[in-house]
């Protein structure tokens, strides 16, 4: 899939929540979180990462989490335990591509594939904007909370640890 079919595919998607939003078009280079906050001006605490876990089982049991910039994803016990494997990871960016079409850096929680469950730490959800990937590295969303529960999101307490 091209990188403008998969933007279209999630712009239609943040649309389709009926949620306001913006589309912050950037340098690809610059679209890791702390880069994108520091060049742009933006503050790390309104900004989200999603990240795509996996388990090691030959079928692994995957899932998308949206933590907070200033936070860290409690892979090993909170996310483990709520995938119910033993063992979890983070996903390598190739298995990430496979399953969402998005590179690192511009994953986002819209346009997911709708088997992929999407945790969003309940941090999240005491933010009246946040900033997420916009399913290419030169693009980034500004979002309600609201869009991510639209499109399926579930609110986790404590699915990440403050840094």
């Amino acid at each position: 899939m091209t990188e403008d079919v998969l933007e279209s595919r999630v712009l239609a998607a943040v649309e389709a929540t009926g949620e306001p939003f913006d589309v912050i078009e950037i340098d690809p280079d610059l679209a890791d979180t702390a880069a994108f906050c520091e060049r742009y001006g933006y503050p790390l605490e309104t900004s989200a990462n999603c990240i795509l876990v996996a388990s090691r089982d030959d079928q692994p049991q995957m899932a998308a989490c949206v933590v907070l910039a200033t936070t860290k994803l409690d892979v090993n016990k909170r996310v483990r335990k709520r995938l119910g494997v033993r063992k979890l990871s983070f996903a390598p960016a190739e298995l990430t591509r496979e399953v969402t079409g998005m590179e690192i850096g511009g994953v986002t929680p819209f346009a997911l594939p709708e088997e992929l469950r999407l945790w969003i730490d309940a941090r999240v959800a005491g933010l009246d904007r946040i900033i997420v990937g916009g399913g290419s590295r030169r693009l980034k969303l500004s979002v309600t909370p609201a869009a991510l529960a639209a499109v399926g999101g579930e609110l986790v307490d404590d699915l990440a640890l403050p840094l």
